[in-house]
This record gives structure tokens, sequence and C-alpha cells, in this order.
């Protein structure tokens, strides 16, 4: 079932109203199966909608599961967001609503990666003659897409940075032991003295993007200068990722339930590059 293009205005136009702040009753631990995994029964629940609104009023919904270091940073959890992930996950959704949702998301991601990029103090002349004291971003930036889901954000990055340059890094996944391997990286030269954007929609098990981070830093660019992007993550890979390299900042839009026994993101939303990407 595809959804409506007044449904599709109206997620474009949102104006991102904060996430209503009430908790709903979790389950009662009788109504879980005795063999759910401890973590995922840990998935919190809101009562999304605007603060004008009675609890009452406001649908029930399953929201991020909160960042376990100050090094994690989840966006805020509107009803926006929440609309918008609701229609990624969805099996049912097509291939050209899973792209222009996927990509409000990633917009979304860029700009708050954005925000935590240094900046200076700069002040102009208006048009009037009377000068305004603002900030200018420090330094230069460079995106670092992980092939081929990562190259989705390219766009997102580009629409928020004119000219920005991007590298990429091929790594792939062996899906019976989970391990990456890099196959090919191409990098801008001066690298190492540029911010860099990691991009990459899952963190699953959090092992391409260590690797893509090692990658990085083999050409001289600090963690702390790299901000890691993505759409979903599981809380294992958030943890690992945290252990093996801390100083990197993960964007993240949602810390999932956790990983199956085939090590994907649950419930999460499937394979993202073959539903961006596979036509």
């Amino acid at each position: 079932m595809t959804s409506s293009p007044a449904l599709r205005a109206s997620l474009s136009n949102a104006s991102g109203v904060a996430a209503g702040t009430t908790f709903a009753s979790p389950a009662s631990p009788g109504t879980r199966g005795k063999e759910e995994d401890p973590d995922r029964a840990a998935s919190p629940a809101l009562n999304l909608g605007p603060a004008y609104r009675p609890s009452s009023e406001k649908p029930t919904a399953t929201v991020s599961r909160p960042a376990e270091s100050p090094n994690v940073h989840i966006l805020p959890q509107t009803p926006q967001l929440i609309a918008l992930l609701t229609m990624i996950r969805d099996k049912n959704t097509a291939r050209a609503d899973f792209i222009f949702y996927s990509n409000r998301i990633m917009r979304l991601l860029v700009e708050e990666g954005l925000n935590h990029l240094p900046v200076n103090t700069h002040t102009v002349t208006s048009p009037v003659g009377k000068d305004y004291v603002g900030v200018a971003f420090q330094g230069q930036i460079c995106g670092v897409s992980i092939m081929r889901a990562g190259e989705s954000m390219e766009t997102a990055l580009r629409e928020c940075c004119r000219s920005v340059r991007i590298g990429k890094i091929l790594i792939q996944r062996n899906d019976e032991t989970g391990k990456p391997k890099l196959f090919y990286d191409k990098l801008p030269p001066d690298i190492k003295d540029r911010w860099v954007l990691l991009l990459d929609p899952m963190l699953a098990t959090g092992g391409s993007a260590i690797m893509a981070v090692e990658v990085l830093k083999s050409k001289g660019v600090p963690e702390e200068r790299i901000l890691f992007l993505n759409l979903i993550a599981s809380p294992e890979g958030v943890r690992r990722f945290n252990e093996e390299v801390p100083k990197v900042r993960v964007i993240t839009a949602f810390v999932d339930q956790g990983l199956n026994e085939k090590l994907f993101i649950v419930p999460g939303l499937g394979d993202f590059g073959d539903r961006y990407f596979t036509v």
C-alpha cells in the first residue's frame, strides 16, 4: 500500500513539533513472550503529539532507546521523525516512497551533524548598514560514504553543503561470520585536515563502521574529527563502536531493539541498499 500525495505533502511540510514527554505504560511481564530478548523488551514508548494536547489524545509509539554514551546523539523523537521512520519500516512502502521518506530523515541527520562542527564569531553588515554578530563554520568538511548504502546519504549532504568533497570506502560484510572486509577506498588527499562526516544508514554489528574509521585514521584523520551519521542503529553496534573508537561522535535517528540471529537489526527496515537502489 502506497501513501497518498496528501500524506507525503503533510510529512514533507511537518513542523517538527517536539515529542510529548509522557511515557506510556509498558506491557506487563505476563504479556511478553517468555523467550523474548530482555534488551528488546526494554524499547521505550511515548505518547506523541503537540504539547497542547492532553496525553489521553496522543497516540502511543515506540521511540528510540536512550543513548548510553555522551558521544551518541539521537535525533529528537518528534511526531514528524517517528512518522517518517514508520513509513520506511513498512514492508509495503513502495520504493519511490521509501526513497522520499529516507531522504527526509537523512537531511535531518546531516543538519544535526553540522550542528556539532566548531564555529567562530563572524560579524557581517546587513543591507541596512547594521552589524550582526553571528558565527561561521571553522575549518573544512568532507563526506565519506560506506558503499553502497552510504551513497544514498550523499545527496542530503550536498543539499546542505555546496561543492562538498566526498570520498568512498567499500566494505562488505560476510553474512555468515558478520566480519567486514575492505575492498576499496578513494578519499580526498587533504582529508587529514578536514572534518569528516562518515555516512552509512545502518549500524548493525559496528564492524564495517569501525573498519571505515580505522581507514580514516590511517590517512591521518583523528577520531575526534569524525562524525558518523546513520538512520538506525542497534544497541550492540553502538556499544561496540563506542568501545573501539570512543572519540567518534555518532548521530543517529533511532537506536533499535537489537540484532537477530542473522545479525540484522530488529525490527529494523530490511536491507536498506536493496530497498533504496533496487528497481
